[in-house]
């Protein structure tokens, strides 16, 4: 009787442990927030979480910007983390710090390696401390349609999504894009680009593991379809 009764028990324990539902975390770009993965189709398999994000504080690190964010992960159960842009640095950075499942990239850089000239040298001379924030976010509503016009096709998503981004927090995480100090990765990471990528060109990712052809920056939302076949695939332990 004792002997059934364990292995009853054991059947309960090891039912409600398979229905245990993997939860996937969502960091957003710089300039998107939670709409940039509206369109993903993600198995039912999965509870989406979206995080967002704070004004960080002034000269706070990536690092310690990913740190104050890992408080909203549950480590408890099963989870998986999945960053776009300057989402997937965070990613990067707390996929060390938290060990998930998996950890995904999208359009995105794993460490300071992959990161265009452009943002690597402003590290030594830091020409976005010249402008005020309401300057910069000006210049990046002028040049997104110019840089990624791909995003013409959810035009008044990316509009409004730049435009309710506050300029200090603009300001803020190109700080901590610019004098992200992160050389090497230590963890796996799952990392999807665009060939048609001008904010983060394709040339400067180092073997990435799926590359969507004339993908471009923005192509979480403009690519859905085929963003989610990978991330449903990548995603599952």
């Amino acid at each position: 009787m004792k002997i059934l009764a364990l292995g009853c028990l054991i059947t309960i324990l090891f039912c409600a442990q398979s229905q245990i539902k993997t939860n996937v975390y969502f960091f957003p770009g710089q300039g998107s927030d939670k709409r940039i993965f509206d369109s993903l189709k993600i198995d039912s398999n999965f509870n989406k979480r979206f995080i967002e994000y704070p004004i960080p504080e002034k000269k706070t690190t990536l690092r310690e910007f990913s740190l104050q964010l890992s408080s909203e992960i549950d480590t408890t159960v099963p989870f998986t983390l999945v960053g776009v842009s300057l989402g997937g640095m965070i990613c990067s950075e707390l996929s060390e710090i938290l060990h998930p499942q998996r950890t995904i990239i999208i359009s995105s850089a794993k460490n300071r390696e992959e990161l265009p000239l452009r943002y690597r040298f402003q590290k030594t001379i830091p020409l976005y401390k010249l402008f005020p924030g309401f300057v910069l976010k000006g210049g990046a509503r002028f040049l997104q349609p110019i840089v990624e016009p791909d995003r013409k096709k959810n035009k008044h998503t990316f509009k409004s999504m730049l435009k309710n981004k506050h300029p200090k927090y603009l300001k803020r995480t190109i700080g901590m894009i610019v004098t992200w100090d992160k050389n090497s990765n230590q963890s796996v990471i799952y990392h999807i680009h665009g060939t048609k990528d001008h904010t983060l060109p394709l040339r400067n990712i180092k073997n990435p593991d799926c590359v969507i052809a004339k993908g471009s920056h923005m192509m979480t939302l403009t690519r859905a379809e085929e963003i989610s076949l990978v991330l449903n695939h990548l995603a599952l332990p």
